[in-house]
């Protein structure tokens, strides 16, 4: 698989993430065909156009928290976006087991 499929792939993936579910990067990688490659979800992710339509607010980490720094800009506008669907926060996680998007 070329570096550009597996972008592909991973974004594929992403836009599928239904509104009041979340994912982390290590099940996005798997679901692309790149088990073991969380971190290159993170880089795409990371990468994406700010005018991006694809969900990534959506992608958190496998202990349930957004992995922008808790004071930063970006961890309070994902966390207001999930919040917005329905996404309910106990301190910094949310609940994998309520949340968490099953194919």
């Amino acid at each position: 698989m070329t570096q550009e499929e597996k972008v592909q792939a991973i974004l594929l993936v992403v836009a599928s993430i239904p509104s009041g579910k979340v994912c982390t990067y290590g099940k996005i990688a798997e679901m692309a065909s790149l088990k073991g490659h969380a971190r290159l979800v993170g880089t795409v992710m990371k990468k994406l156009p700010s005018d991006s339509r694809i969900p990534w607010f959506r992608v958190i980490n496998s202990q349930g928290k957004i992995s922008f720094p808790e004071n930063s800009e970006k961890y309070q506008q994902q966390k207001s976006l999930l919040e917005q669907e329905g996404i309910v926060f106990k301190g910094t996680k949310v609940n994998l087991k309520v949340a968490m998007w099953q194919v």
